[in-house]
């Protein structure tokens, strides 16, 4: 699977941005789908995750009740809509898929790459 993330800018606090990852090359929904973050000097952590069809949804407690993970599966893109950002929100957003449903960033094969998300005022 290819992917191809973009949707990153600079933000003031308190906006919103819609992150989009764009696959191709295999069956989309065959594919669980997450979204991780790396912030300047840090690790690479979980964000939000979804299943294949769409049913289940899973986030990280830093971003929930402010961020949604959706896809859909006829234009084989995943989205992460951002509200309420945060400077902490701050890191390059990278886009993940794979057939295992996990948080667990060193088991997807597949990964985008990255798009960058600035909160400043």
């Amino acid at each position: 699977v290819q992917l191809q993330a973009s949707g990153g800018g600079l933000v003031r606090p308190g906006g919103s941005l819609r992150l989009s990852c764009a696959a191709s090359g295999r069956t989309f929904s065959n594919y669980n789908m997450a979204w991780f973050r790396q912030a300047p000097g840090k690790d690479r952590y979980f964000v939000a995750r979804i299943t294949g069809n769409g049913d289940n949804t899973d986030y990280a407690d830093s971003v929930k009740g402010r961020f949604t993970i959706s896809r859909d599966n006829a234009k084989n893109t995943v989205y992460l809509q951002m509200d309420s950002l945060k400077p902490e929100d701050t890191a390059v957003y990278y886009c993940a898929a794979d057939l295992t449903y996990t948080t667990r960033g060193y088991l997807y094969d597949f990964w985008g790459q990255g798009t960058l998300v600035t909160v400043s005022s």
